[in-house]
Parts: structure tokens; C-alpha cells; sequence
């Protein structure tokens, strides 16, 4: 790359930078899309339950289970402030309805969701939250070789097979290689719910839910989606097959997935990562740190003592 254009990108990164850190109205006004946006993309699936500064989104039908978060700023009846009693009512009610204990939110709009929740018992864990700047956007190829990156259409045969491959990637954290590939994919497909799968062909044919594939000579490797409310979206679920993992495949459908919402119309497209080493993978592709999610959950159980 000509040292001119690693100039040029560096100081495009600085700028946005200064967006996001030093200049309050701007950020502010990120802040709010991000809260407006994740109060609005359950609401197409699912019922809301109010108790108090939170709000619970309970699923309708088939699919992933949603989780409970802040009552958007200024709602009546919804403080900003959230304690510990507040998150153990709702985590009772999660229980009486089977679903999962499980919370989100952005930490700098409701910083005193991080303390209730440890309060409360639940294990925090704090992700990057990134933004994609337009202007330092680098659309990034399928890596050479037998592979395709596709939009996954709502009559696609293999629906359930790709809609597995994200289940598998996450089943192995982190960004090495790993052994599981297209047989555990299979096997995870024969799994799936086909209520769930006609759920998410309905969400496809909509346009609530756009998908990218990335096809090798054994099918779906890699996968993820975006879910446009409006002029927002977020790209979720970017997962590789851990047996190919390391190849570029997961900035390659990250990167067609930022194409289409683009096209789209969509003027601020973000994402969290589930790590430092993953975040660095987006910040290649045009993505910018701009505020942290906070997602809580009931602390694994403990190991039980060898021997």
C-alpha cells in the first residue's frame, strides 16, 4: 500500500476518533441510535414486559431468545438508574417463563447496569462496540481459492445447514483453528428447529434479517447477517467454521455484508466483537471503537473437583 494512502487512512481514523471520544453532540447522538435501535429489532419478534428502568423481550414462536435491557431515556416510568433488586425481579421472571437469565446494554448510556448486575450475581463480560466509518471502509474479497461469497436467498434448500454454521463457530471461541468443521455443521443442522428455520425464511423474505455465505466445496463455511431498522443496522453472528478459521473469510462476509447495507441506505452500521483480536479484525475492514456493549449472565457452574 503507497505510504500516501497509509497517511491518508490514519489521519481518517484519527478524525473519527475524535467523533467519538472528544466531541459530545456527535457521540451523543450515536449513543441515542444505538439505544433506539436495540429497543426496536426485537420488537418484530417478540412481546415486552415493563418492571421498572428494564424491559424484557420474550420471543413469539420458534427462534433465538431474546434478553432483557434499559428502558429507552426519558420513557415514563423508566429511570436510568438500575439496582440490583431491579435486575433480580426480572432474572425471577426470566425463570417462571424458562428462558435465559440474560441481559444487554450499552455501558456508556447506563453505567449502573454493570454494578446491578454483579449485584445481582450475574457474570459481566464487556465487548468493543464498533461503527463502521464509510470513508475508511475497505470491502475485502473472498480469499483465493474455491470460495463464493453469497446473499443467502429465502428459499434456499440449505437454509438450515448455513443457519448452523454460526452455532458451530461460537461453540469454539477465539480466532484460531480449530477441529470442527462441515460434519459437525451437519450434524448441528439435523438439530435445527424447523420452526425456527421458517421463522427465519420469513425474516429473509421481509428484509428484517439479510444473510452472506461464504460457499467452499463442502457448502456453507462461513456465515453472518445484518438486521436493518430503518437507516441502522447491525451486523450479527459473523462466525467461520473453526477448522477454517485464519483465511479471511469472516472480514469477507463482514465486508459483503457492509456492501449491501450500504446499498441499502443504512448511515450507521456497527457491530460488538467478542474479543480484542476479533475488534482488529473489523477495525481492517473500515470499523471504529465507538462505545462498549455489556451483556450479562449466570456464571458457569463450577468445575467439579478431579479424582
Amino acid at each position: 500500500m503507497p505510504e500516501s494512502e497509509i497517511a491518508r487512512r490514519a489521519a481518517r481514523a484519527a478524525a473519527w476518533m475524535t467523533v467519538v471520544t472528544e466531541a459530545p453532540p456527535a457521540r451523543t447522538e450515536i449513543l441515542r441510535r444505538l439505544e433506539r435501535y436495540y429497543d426496536a429489532v426485537p420488537r418484530s419478534a417478540a412481546r415486552t414486559e415493563h418492571m421498572g428502568p428494564l424491559v424484557l423481550f420474550v420471543r413469539n414462536g420458534a427462534g433465538w431468545p431474546y434478553y432483557a435491557r434499559p428502558r429507552l431515556a426519558g420513557e415514563q416510568g423508566g429511570p436510568t438508574t438500575v439496582t440490583g433488586q431491579d435486575v433480580r425481579a426480572v432474572r425471577e421472571r426470566q425463570r417462571e417463563l424458562a428462558i435465559p437469565e440474560a441481559f444487554e446494554w450499552v455501558d456508556e448510556t447506563t453505567p449502573s447496569m454493570r454494578w446491578a448486575a454483579r449485584e445481582a450475581g450475574l457474570h459481566v463480560h464487556m465487548h468493543p462496540l464498533l461503527a463502521l466509518d464509510p470513508e475508511a471502509f475497505t470491502p475485502v474479497s473472498a480469499p483465493e481459492g474455491p470460495v463464493e461469497i453469497r446473499r443467502v436467498e429465502a428459499d434456499a434448500e440449505d437454509l438450515a445447514v448455513i443457519h448452523s454454521v454460526p452455532v458451530v463457530a461460537f461453540s469454539t471461541s477465539g480466532t484460531e483453528r480449530g477441529s470442527a468443521g462441515t460434519a459437525e455443521r451437519d450434524l448441528a443442522a439435523v438439530g435445527e428447529q424447523p420452526e425456527a428455520i421458517e421463522a427465519l425464511r420469513g425474516r429473509l423474505r421481509a428484509g428484517r434479517t439479510v444473510m452472506y455465505v461464504a460457499y467452499g466445496p463442502q457448502g456453507p463455511i462461513a456465515a453472518g447477517s445484518h438486521q436493518p431498522v430503518g437507516d441502522t443496522t447491525e451486523i450479527v453472528g459473523v462466525g467461520t467454521l473453526p477448522a477454517y478459521r485464519r483465511g479471511g473469510l469472516g472480514a469477507a462476509v463482514t465486508s459483503a455484508l457492509a456492501q449491501d447495507a450500504l446499498a441499502g441506505g443504512a448511515s450507521l452500521i456497527f457491530l460488538s466483537a467478542d474479543s480484542e483480536a476479533v475488534a482488529r479484525v473489523y477495525e481492517r475492514v473500515g470499523f471504529r471503537r465507538t462505545a462498549t456493549a455489556g451483556i450479562a449472565e449466570p456464571p458457569p457452574p463450577p468445575t467439579p473437583p478431579q479424582g
